[in-house]
């Protein structure tokens, strides 16, 4: 394999991102919009050189032709004008209109909101006070008295629908100003010594400019809409001027004996704003990070199997059981493959831990277990989890539902996120239990009280009624591993659940956990990454790296004798307490990019004793003894 240079692969990494276009074309119905608006804006600027008559010349002899008439291919209005003519150069008018609106009331509006959010004390409420006055009058009937103030006119219709329409730029851009301006790269744009307008236009703006595009992109067909309005009622385009409004208010007398005079106009009106808000709603999704995965969809209620072969069942007495287990992720031309093949088993009461780096395939197991990996992007490809003697990678998303929180429940790694902002922690345990069991609202409620004491949550009946930002860290990360106990489950995932805690509450937590397991029977499966988290609650350790388990056996014996390079790296990287002069080594180099994964062993690269068969074929993971496996062709020789 020739290795590129550096730049080389950086170029290549832009290359195989998908293209804001590609992510457009992605959703059909903007695609087809996107096609629509195009044909519609290419006809419009061609219009001055295609060979077509003045709109403006009247021709009584020909007034009212039909459409396909000989020379009039849409045919002609009342006073004999061409209507394929008029409408082409009315619809130049309609977009130029509606975008000079929509720019106008976007920079007034958004500038307006960025100092009134920016600034807060007495200069917003001035801005603001002013926004809510014009806000005060119902938009069109304000629109119409501008025009009364100002004239009809086309120009006059312009300004005037701006104007009603900046309040909407005004205060969604204030409201996110206002977040921003709190926040801490302000502050430190502050500390740094940079100017007031130096802060709004370079920190502040490039962070709402994604908003006032979007509501652009959304709010020009709503302006051509508005114009047309106007025009329709004789206030906006006078004649002999046309635009798409001025164009319908001329044919809707003639309606019963002329239809196409104004059925036409109002054709164009329609696939003009419906193409505009069908290109503005794929340009939000695009602009949404959360959606460039390459595919513009939500997320389905379980992650899509596409599973070549099924492995055979095995005869293990688990009460979970992972064969060959295989996600991947497709972010355009790229298939990232987070999950390798990973084979487990879980005995009742047991507790397993899954350790390795950030990035090993650790969460993306786990969430693969109960298909909660987000479809799209993420697909499970391979393998068979067998969970109650069910293969649950086949299982309708109604038994998965009742499986998730009921036999099997999970324990996310940050209780803020996963916790409900809006509902107290008892009314969420309650919603746990009635999920799952038919209990009423008063037994449900004195079963969650009796799992907040469970957790050993103080004053478990007064805390019922708290809100999650009510509680401390430690509080709520209790609360979510009440929530995990609420149906007795067979099982209990918990991703990370230490993490973001202090030693001492991460210490109590894993104590409450242990006690909570031997009183219940659960098995758990417990993902860390910190070895001293292991061999305080873990009967058995599973390490992983690059979506692949690289050594798995009893934890004292994982510990004391490691037989994966890799094991025993991680193992150096921990500090023994009273050792002070035990030298803590650091694994160089990164793990392997899972699009791009070498042959052999993943751990190749970084591994001090690699031979070149090393990087060879594929490495099994073979059985050594006392229950113990290992991803290596020489194992022995490093645990010596």
């Amino acid at each position: 394999m020739v290795a590129l240079p550096f730049t080389a692969k950086k170029a290549a990494d832009r290359g195989d991102r998908p293209s804001p276009f590609r992510l457009l074309i992605t959703n059909r119905l903007s695609a087809v919009g996107l096609v629509v608006l195009a044909l519609i804006v290419v006809l419009a600027l061609l219009t001055p050189v295609l060979p077509l008559p003045d709109p403006d010349i009247t021709d009584p002899a020909q007034r009212l032709l039909r459409p396909g008439a000989d020379g009039h291919l849409l045919g002609t209005d009342h006073l004999g004008r061409d209507l394929l003519s008029r409408l082409l150069w009315g619809t130049r008018v309609s977009i130029v209109v509606g975008l000079s609106a929509t720019l106008i009331a976007a920079i007034v509006g958004s500038l307006i909101g960025l100092t009134a959010g920016y600034a807060g004390g007495r200069t917003d409420s001035v801005l603001m006070r002013g926004i809510d006055l014009v806000m005060a009058f119902p938009y069109i009937l304000l629109a119409l008295g501008i025009v009364a103030v100002l004239g009809p006119g086309l120009l006059n219709a312009l300004y005037a629908i701006a104007i009603v329409n900046i309040p909407f730029f005004a205060r969604n851009i204030r409201g996110l100003t206002l977040g921003l301006s709190r926040r801490e790269f302000v502050d430190a744009a502050r500390l740094s010594g940079a100017s007031h307008p130096a802060i709004l236009f370079g920190d502040v703006l490039p962070n709402v400019l994604p908003t006032i595009v979007v509501t652009m992109s959304t709010t020009v067909g709503w302006m051509i809409l508005e114009t047309a309005g106007l025009s329709f009622l004789g206030l906006g385009a006078q004649p002999p001027q046309a635009d798409l409004g001025s164009m319908l208010g001329e044919g809707r007398k003639l309606l019963f004996t002329a239809p196409h005079v104004s059925v036409i106009p109002g054709l164009m009106i329609f696939v003009l704003v419906m193409s505009i808000n069908l290109v503005g709603d794929g340009i939000r999704d695009v602009l949404d990070p959360r959606l460039k995965s390459g595919a513009l969809a939500a997320p389905g209620a379980a992650t899509a199997v596409k599973r070549e072969a099924v492995p055979e069942k095995r005869g293990a007495d688990a009460v979970l059981s992972v064969e060959g287990l295989r996600t991947q992720f497709q972010t355009g031309s790229r298939i990232y493959k987070a999950v390798g093949g990973v084979d487990l088993d879980l005995a009742p009461g047991e507790r397993l831990g899954l350790v390795g780096e950030s990035g090993s395939g650790k969460s993306v197991t786990a969430l693969s277990l109960l298909r909660l990996v987000p479809t799209p992007p993420g697909t499970i490809t391979g393998g068979r989890v067998t969970i109650a003697g069910e293969d649950q990678l086949a299982a309708a998303v109604e038994d998965l539902r009742r499986l998730r929180g009921g036999r099997v429940a999970y324990v996310f790694q940050d209780p803020l996120t996963t916790l409900h902002p809006l509902f107290t922690v008892g009314q969420q345990i309650v919603e746990a239990l009635r999920a799952h069991q038919p209990l009423s609202r008063r037994q449900a409620e004195a079963r969650a009280i009796e799992l907040l004491d469970r957790v050993q949550i103080p004053s478990a009946k007064a805390r019922f009624d708290a809100y999650p930002h009510e509680l401390s860290g430690g509080m709520r990360q209790r609360v979510c591993i009440a929530m995990a106990l609420a149906n007795d489950p067979e099982v209990i995932i918990a991703d990370e659940p230490t993490t973001a805690l202090d030693v001492t509450v991460q210490a109590q937590v894993l104590n409450l956990m242990r006690g909570l397991s031997d009183a219940q029977g659960s098995a758990v499966l417990f993902i860390t990454h910190d070895f001293g988290v292991v061999s305080e609650l873990c009967d058995r350790v599973a390490v992983m790296y690059a979506g692949r388990i690289v050594e798995i056996g009893p934890t004292q014996a994982v510990l004391d004798t490691p037989a994966h390079p890799y094991t025993r790296k991680l193992i150096d990287c921990v500090p023994v307490l009273g050792q002070p002069d035990r030298r803590l080594d650091a694994i160089e180099g990164l793990p392997p990019p899972v699009d791009r994964l070498p042959p052999g062993c993943a751990f190749a690269e970084r591994c001090p004793i690699a031979e070149p068969r090393c990087r060879e074929g594929d490495i099994s993971l073979d059985t050594l003894s006392d229950g113990r496996a290992v991803r290596c062709i020489k194992p022995y020789r490093f645990a010596s």
